[in-house]
């Protein structure tokens, strides 16, 4: 859209990128600021990250999903990207198969193939919600096969996978000993007290369990670059070799930012949270009353829509869109073949009182 102008009654709406749609807190800016002038901030920290913002996020961990994990099996990472890279790196190599369900995450497609590890796509059912089946998934388990690829809440289709699917995954990746990747990094954006999974109660999580966070979204720190992971003993050690080599250790800053969240942020996080509950019911009712558009799934920061247009591919549709109705999606094509009907609306940076003007762009939209 560079170079292009919008009418002040058709502004820009940007349903393209998972941002926040507000800034970090003004405590946490100030808190930064401070810290800034100590000269003691700005070296190096241990490879896997401060030690008290281990410890911090152990708890944190511990607390949320009602099971002990210790320190020394989490890490602190330069954001989920590069937790999910460094976990890959220390399970797969190349020649290996990793299942990774259809939507994918594209950066997760586009790192595997880049470390020559095989994506074999994992579709979900017709009418299931965009949850995929662990029934599904074991058809395509073979020797080369060395883990499973989960994200819940979904990014693109926004689904939140039920207890017993990611339990399921779980119990396959666990019998055929391969490892299951969870990436979690909207838990935060689930409803209060819901508590997504019991797997770290499991005495044998850490010989299959690789738990993947983001801090970014949760205190809207996306440019500072701040995630996490968890994994057994024997497993963080690999990591740790990767982490050394790629980046030395996460940025200090940032996690500084991480850690004064965990300890002072968690009640702002949730009025947030709950402000996008709000919002993804807002648009949820109003796709659901469409007749051209059909709400595949929603949940967290995304809605995933199947369009109207039979025959089109979704890249041209979200071109038109942009062309049309200065609406910015992502089409479907982006997150693997066969999506070519489906479209994400990222609607986490879009403010509600545009949401009315979203439902109506889009209904007008070719019609």
């Amino acid at each position: 859209m560079l170079g292009r102008t919008f009418p002040a009654d058709r502004p820009l709406i940007d349903l393209s990128q998972a941002v926040p749609g507000y800034p970090p807190a003004l405590e946490l800016r100030r808190h930064l600021g401070e810290m800034l002038l100590d000269p003691g901030v700005h070296g190096y920290t241990p490879i896997l990250g401060l030690p008290a913002l281990r410890e911090d996020y152990a708890a944190h961990l511990s607390s949320f999903y009602g099971a002990r994990i210790t320190p020394g099996e989490v890490g602190i990472t330069s954001g989920c990207n590069q937790a999910f890279c460094l976990a890959l790196m220390s399970i797969a190599k190349a020649g290996d198969q990793v299942i990774l369900p259809r939507p994918h995450y594209f950066n997760h497609d586009m790192w595997m193939r880049m470390q020559g590890v095989e994506p074999v796509p994992l579709d979900f059912r017709p009418g299931s919600g965009a949850i995929p089946h662990a029934g599904d998934a074991e058809k395509l388990i073979g020797p080369r096969t060395r883990g499973i690829v989960l994200i819940t809440p979904n990014n693109p289709t926004g689904a939140i996978y039920p207890r017993q699917t990611i339990h399921a995954f779980y119990e396959l990746a666990r019998r055929h000993g391969i490892a299951l990747l969870l990436d979690e990094t909207y838990k935060d954006f689930l409803s209060e007290g819901a508590r997504p999974h019991d797997l770290f109660s499991d005495p044998g999580w850490r010989e299959t369990l690789v738990h993947l966070y983001s801090f970014s979204k949760v205190f809207a720190l996306t440019g500072y670059r701040v995630g996490g992971v968890a994994a057994g003993a024997a497993l963080m050690a690999e990591i740790e070799k990767a982490m050394d080599c790629v980046s030395i250790c996460p940025p200090r800053l940032a996690q500084e930012a991480a850690l004064y969240g965990l300890r002072h942020l968690l009640p702002w996080a949730r009025k947030n949270t709950e402000g996008l509950e709000a919002r993804a019911d807002l648009l949820g009712r109003g796709l659901a009353r469409s007749n051209r558009w059909r709400l595949v799934s929603i949940g967290a920061y995304f809605a995933y829509v199947e369009h109207p247009f039979a025959g089109e591919r979704s890249t041209d549709i979200s071109r038109r869109m942009a062309d049309e109705e200065n609406l910015l999606t992502i089409p479907g094509d982006m997150f693997g073949t066969g999506q070519e009907r489906f479209v994400r609306l990222a609607f986490a940076n879009v403010t509600d009182d545009r949401i009315p003007a979203v439902l109506e762009r889009l209904e007008r939209f070719g019609a």
